[in-house]
């Protein structure tokens, strides 16, 4: 039998490649490359090397940039303005998806139910076949009035305000009885509580009349005449309420954060008991459990409980519902529960469960962009995320990946390396093809790709121990184990199994822990390394010494700053309905000082060239004293490519825990707790690391890593290896000892892994 002709090939199968023409973003040098589609193309290169600004800030935002056109007008009003990237051209484009490690928003109402969906199926299922019937879907949904619990209002917890925490009451307004911020003497909000009428404000608070009491702390607003002026009067907690308690909490400054954390207390709902939901949602079941007991099920538990429901009237809805608990146990988040708040997720953890959802997609041929998806994965979890990658891409999308590890480089169709330095060494292309091709590329990540750190032929004897013990924090089952101090230990586990209960929930607060963590570092977008590390006050004072002038000019908070600016270096325009826009200011061209200011020199540059350099440049420019001895700390932890003026709002977590290193190594022997330090780092830059661990370690520090990089694991003088598995299949110790003992006796999944890697 003749095999019939391939058919021809037509113009609209040509468009195998997206061709990237010119591309100068940030630190990217006019490059030039294609990019396979339909494959997994994976890019790698040291922290700073142009990854980000080639994958997501080019070849995704031009993607978006060009999707959102396609709308009206009047829809676009409603959408963030979005700049063309710095390159020539760009074709063969298809629909960008970026799948990032950004939190899941800032909303108690959010949840791992609500993000994936499955709690809406959940509900359609408790409408139609629950019993006793309460009615439609909504009625399970704490996010809707029907079906919220009344007394919380569907958050599942009260809040209390602690009244001695907003007043002094052996005072009187006069005297500023009031400690809530911006409520001082003669400040506006004193005045129309002060002169409302309702109170004297002579009579020290205690002796109140229980009326009086009541119209100061819980009055409704109310309009009232007050120095001659009409105003709306309410009550100090009313106030309280809203101006700081009914916003976002990290959007407040720091000194009315640090208020609200003083002042306010959260409890479990004592109506709902934390469900959420109202009491008709709570007596309707479906097998003996009602909606708010599945949600609160181990994941992978609730699939099992799913998939006993022979209920041929909801069936479709049950498959749909089981497909998504699967792929989430799938994953690797099987150890969640579906009532798990959005915000408590790690970046890893986030960024997998918007993962789920493309999985079960419809969609194909689009362009899926991750970055670094193996952060907080143990390496058995890495092979499982690989497996997820692979079926994105062959179901005919595009998958381009930002990576360091040697798995995921490892399972790529095309790599694409940028260096061959940071910053201004980078932004060039030092190979494209193949992952044998880089290989034997003889590129910085070339050459790293096959390199292993050791065991250590002798561990370091420990000068005690640190004990926890009965730790019984979410998973942990009354775990008892010693940390021994003044070596390194590593704890790790697979996702899920208790590393962080264990540690965050045992050793902050006592005497000498120090936690340097990957969390957001408060600060106002004017905060960049140079104010935040200390490193400005040197710099200030060497300008003003060697101009004879103010140190305070070379401030861009202070009188040096651009008044059309303030100091920022850009000028943020409302646009009420649309998104606000971010713009070079065209007073200072983005220098952040007046004219003025930069006439001063120190040593040829002014002090918006100094601002503007990296780290390692500015040790040259700086060769002595406190500047110096700063810039040093930065380039020990690896941050040698970041600019003194960078605004933090602009790191990665593995970059703010190396910031906030190098400001505690200024500190005297302690106990360092790190939590997984090799985040964002190159397989080039693990070396230094370790380097650095062993110089904590070898000055008399303990150290103490969370951590799932076998290189870290072996390089440890001591290990504590939780597990066996995650949820309630973990939180037990399975291993105490040493990386070499591990290696030869052990028997978990750590075991396993770490035993192939030096192999």
């Amino acid at each position: 039998m003749t095999q019939p002709a391939p058919a021809p090939r037509t113009a609209a199968d040509s468009h195998d490649v997206i061709e990237v023409r010119g591309a100068r973003e940030n630190n990217l040098s006019d490059i030039s490359l294609d990019i396979p589609k339909r494959r997994l193309t994976v890019f790698t290169g040291v922290s700073g090397s142009g990854k980000s600004s080639l994958v997501f800030g080019t070849i995704a935002a031009e993607s978006q940039r060009l999707i959102n056109e396609t709308y009206t007008a009047f829809i676009q009003s409603f959408m963030p303005s979005l700049g063309r990237p710095d390159v020539d051209t760009l074709r063969n484009l298809s629909a960008a998806i970026i799948v990032d490690q950004e939190r899941m928003g800032a909303n108690a109402r959010s949840t791992v139910g609500t993000a994936t969906d499955a709690h809406t199926l959940l509900r359609i299922a408790f409408s139609r076949i629950g019993e006793p019937r309460v009615g439609t879907s909504s009625a399970f949904s704490f996010n809707n009035a029907e079906g919220m619990c009344p007394g919380c209002e569907g958050l599942g917890r009260a809040t209390r305000i602690d009244i001695d925490q907003l007043v002094d009451r052996d005072r009187s307004l006069n005297e500023g009885a009031v400690t809530v911020p911006n409520f001082a003497v003669d400040s506006w909000y004193w005045k129309v509580l002060a002169g409302s009428g309702f109170v004297d404000p002579d009579v020290k608070l205690r002796d109140y009349t229980d009326q009086q009491w009541e119209d100061f702390l819980h009055k409704p607003p109310t309009k009232v005449r007050n120095s001659g002026l009409n105003t709306t009067y309410e009550g100090l907690v009313v106030k309280v309420q809203r101006l700081y308690l009914g916003k976002d909490k990290e959007s407040l400054q720091p000194h009315i954060r640090a208020f609200v954390d003083r002042a306010v207390t959260f409890s479990t709902c004592r109506a709902c008991a934390g469900t959420r939901l109202a009491p008709a949602a709570l007596a309707s079941r479906i097998g003996g459990l009602n909606i708010a007991e599945c949600a609160a099920m181990q994941i992978s538990d609730l699939a099992r409980f799913v998939r006993g429901i022979d209920e041929p009237s909801v069936a479709p809805v049950l498959a749909t519902l089981r497909d998504t608990l699967d792929a989430l146990v799938e994953i690797g988040l099987g150890y969640l529960s579906l009532d798990r708040e959005s915000t408590s997720l790690s970046g890893g953890e986030a960024q997998r469960v918007k993962m789920v959802r493309h999985l079960g997609s419809s969609l194909t041929d689009v362009t899926y962009v991750f970055d670094e998806p193996t952060i907080g994965l143990h390496p058995h979890d890495i092979r499982r995320m690989n497996e997820l990658l692979l079926r994105l891409r062959d179901k005919g999308n595009t998958v381009l990946v930002v990576e360091h590890k040697p798995e995921t480089i490892a399972i790529a169709d095309h790599v694409v390396d940028l260096g061959p330095g940071a910053g201004a060494a980078g932004g060039r292309v030092c190979f494209a093809g193949d992952v044998a091709g880089l290989r034997s590329s003889g590129t910085l990540t070339g050459r790293h790709l096959d390199h292993r750190a050791r065991l250590r032929e002798r561990s370091r004897e420990p000068s005690g121990h640190l004990a926890i013990e009965g730790a019984n924090l979410h998973n942990l089952k009354n775990v008892d184990v010693e940390i021994p101090l003044g070596v390194l230990t590593v704890v790790t586990g697979v996702a899920g199994s208790g590393k962080s209960s264990l540690i965050h929930g045992s050793l902050p607060g006592r005497d000498g822990v120090v936690v340097v963590d990957q969390s957001a570092i408060r600060g106002s977008r004017r905060s960049n390394p140079a104010t935040y590390t200390g490193l400005l006050d040197p710099v200030r004072t060497a300008f003003a010494k060697a101009n004879g002038v103010k140190a305070g000019l070379f401030s861009a908070n202070s009188t040096g700053a651009c008044p059309a600016c303030k100091g920022i270096g850009v000028v943020y325009t409302d646009l009420a309905m649309m998104a606000g826009v971010a713009s070079v200011c065209e007073e200072c061209e983005g220098r952040r000082f007046t004219p003025e200011v930069l006439t001063y020199k120190l040593r040829g540059k002014d002090i918006s060239e100094v601002l503007a350099m990296p780290v390692d440049e500015a040790r040259d420019f700086f060769t002595g004293g406190q500047a110096r001895a700063v810039l040093d700390r930065l380039s020990d932890v690896g941050l040698g490519y970041l600019g003194l003026g960078q605004p933090l709002t602009t790191l990665s977590g593995g970059e703010r825990q190396r910031l906030k290193l190098a400001i505690h190594m200024a500190e005297k022997a302690a106990i360092y707790v790190l939590d997984e330090p090799t985040t964002g780092l190159h397989l080039a830059d693990i070396d230094q690391l370790l380097a650095l661990l062993d110089r904590l370690v070898d000055g008399g520090d303990t150290v103490i890593v969370i951590e799932h990089h076998q290189a870290v694991m072996a390089h440890a003088d001591w290990i504590i290896d939780l597990g066996p598995g995650a949820g309630h299949d973990g939180g037990e110790i399975v291993f105490t000892g040493t990386p070499a003992d591990l290696v030869a006796k052990g028997d978990s999944l750590t075991a396993r892994h770490l035993r192939e890697y030096v192999a």
